[in-house]
Formats: C-alpha cells, structure tokens, sequence
C-alpha cells in the first residue's frame, strides 16, 4: 500500500500520467480512502464483543425477529482532551487576503484539558417535539489555584483554572458521584418506582466499578438505582462518545478558535450544549447498526461504519426507534459463542 499514498506514485505504478490518474478518480474509477489504526481482537475480545451485542437484543424477539431494546435506560460515559488549538489548521482566503500567523509557546506542549462527558438517548413526544435532550452534562477536571506571582496576564493571588495533573480513581470517583450523579437526578424524565440506570464505561484503569466501596455507599438515591456496567475491551464503536459525538464537539470547538485555557473551557462547555438533540439520536441509532455489523463479522472491527441514510428515513417518516439484527448473524454468533464458552 506504500505506493499509493500519492497521485505521482500511483501513475508510477500503474505506468499512467498523473493527468490520466487525476481524470480516473475524478470519474470515480479509483478513490480515495484514508485507512484508520483499529485496536488489535484477540479471540476472547471478538467473543466478548458478540456477546455484549447479543445482550443488547430482546429476548423474547430471538429467535425469529431480533431487535435491540430501546436503551432509554443506558448512559455513555467517557473521557477526552481537548486541546487549545490544532498544529495545523485548514482555513479558506481570498486570494489577496493575508495569511493569518498563528504562534504558541511549544507545539508539543499546546494547553488541554480533560472532561467527562455523560449523554443518554434524547426522547421525542408524538409531536417530534423534544422532552429530553439526552445531555447530562460535560465535567472538566480542573481545580482553581492562587497564582503564586504577578506575570504580565496576571497579579499575584489571581485565581487561575489548572487541569488536574492525574485523572485516577479518585478523580472520576469524585466526579461521579458528586457531578455525575446529581446531573441525572436533575435532568432525567419523571418516572414512578424504582428506576434502574446502567452506566457504560470503558475499560480505563482510572474508571470505577460497581463493587467500589465508596460507590456502593451512593448508588442508590432518591428512587434511582445506577449500576456501572463495561464495554468490551478494545471497542470504542460499542461507546457512543467515541462513536461520533465527540468528532461533533471537536469540530465546534475549533470554529470558536479560544485564545486562553479558560475560553477552552468555555468553548468545550457551548459546544457541547449548542448540539443539537438530533446528533446525539443519530449517534445511538448508529450504535444499533453498528452492533449489526459486529454480529456480522463474527465479533470483529474490520467494517466499514455504515451509513444507512437516516435523513432520509426520517424525511419520510421511516426512520425506525429500535434496529432489527439480522436473523442469521444472531443464530451464528450464538451457536460460535456458546461452543467457545464450552471449550473454555
């Protein structure tokens, strides 16, 4: 593949001009594609992925319509940098418009930050009107420090926003319980009884699990039940976040272009609430067809993420709530799983 990387080393290649390469691509002949550096699947973690999948399928619907459960009861949590600005950013000029100068201290040192972002899937009433946005809210890890002397953006005793050094156990355990928490108390639909929530992680040493001893202590409040649950391992395709709504978050940032670690913040905050519900419903439909695919190929990530032209079905009323899983993938990676599981 090293010598298709360019235009001049494919006409070599191929003992073509690059003109006549150029004319093919541009009559769709050949194209483009920009190959992604997929985590590694080891058999146990193609098993595991099945599996996780299969879990999120009704069980009276297998084995003759298999559908995925609505999900209305999951949250997505995750974690991100986002940095200040780009090494490079791409931007269009007029032709006699000056190019702009950008500088910074160190390319390898640009400011950052790290949040926590927890969204759950938005409701729609029968109007198409929006009850539930499904964002719970986006948590920086950062603390507040006196600045020991006066600089020239600064005096002495000003209180500057510092990200934390160590994002462990401690962190998100704090995290969790003191903003994590309260965000779903606040922001979830009324419901009657006890209301189960499962959290979904990944697998991150700095993550908590459910039998934390601390957590056991506030896990269950005011009628609601969280259980933290993980995603396989290696599968950022099973998270929402890393699916596609951080890319949405990162693209609005760059477009507001912030100046100072606090703007950063400020920028990652509008971000995240200027998105609109839509995007975050087409992420979770996403993950439905997403989960097809992983049934498809036997547990494995070599897919392409499909694109089923959800505009469009939603334009024509189409669009459905809860996917359909293909009926033989579900019979073959339940009979594969259940003779891996009696050969273990």
């Amino acid at each position: 593949m090293g010598d298709r990387t360019c235009i001049i080393d494919l006409a070599r290649m191929l003992n073509l001009s690059p003109s006549t390469v150029w004319r093919l691509i541009k009559r769709k002949v050949l194209k483009a594609h920009s190959s992604p550096l997929c985590p590694g699947i080891s058999e146990t973690c193609k098993m595991t992925r099945m599996r996780w999948v299969l879990r999120l399928i009704m069980d009276y619907s297998i084995p003759h319509d298999p559908t995925y459960y609505g999900m209305f009861d999951v949250v997505h949590i995750d974690e991100k940098w986002f940095y200040l600005t780009q090494k490079s950013q791409r931007v269009y000029l007029a032709n006699n418009e000056p190019k702009p100068h950008r500088i910074g201290k160190s390319r390898t040192k640009i400011p950052k930050f790290m949040f926590m972002e927890a969204v759950a899937r938005p409701r729609w009433d029968d109007d198409g009107n929006c009850e539930f946005d499904g964002k719970l809210g986006i948590f920086p890890f950062t603390n507040s420090a006196a600045a020991k002397r006066t600089s020239k953006n600064r005096v002495k005793g000003t209180l500057e926003t510092k990200p934390v050094k160590s994002v462990n156990q401690i962190a998100t355990r704090a995290m969790m319980i003191n903003m994590l928490i309260p965000a779903i108390k606040e922001k979830w639909l009324p419901h009657v009884g006890e209301k189960v929530i499962y959290i979904i992680q990944d697998n991150a040493k700095a993550h908590i699990m459910q039998s934390d001893p601390e957590w056991q202590q506030h896990y269950k409040q005011d009628g609601f039940t969280f259980v933290l649950t993980q995603q396989p391992a290696n599968s950022p395709d099973c998270n929402i976040l890393d699916l596609g709504f951080f890319r949405s978050i990162q693209s609005l940032i760059h477009k507001k272009m912030p100046k100072t670690v606090e703007d950063l913040s400020g920028a990652v905050i509008d971000a995240y609430k200027e998105l609109h519900p839509k995007t975050l419903s087409n992420v979770w439909m996403t993950l439905q067809y997403v989960g097809n695919e992983i049934l498809k190929h036997k547990g494995d990530n070599n897919y392409q993420l499909p694109h089923n032209k959800k505009k469009i079905l939603e334009d024509e009323g189409n669009l459905p709530e809860q996917v359909k899983a293909p009926i033989w993938a579900v019979n073959e990676c339940t009979q594969l799983y259940d003779e891996w599981k009696a050969n273990q």
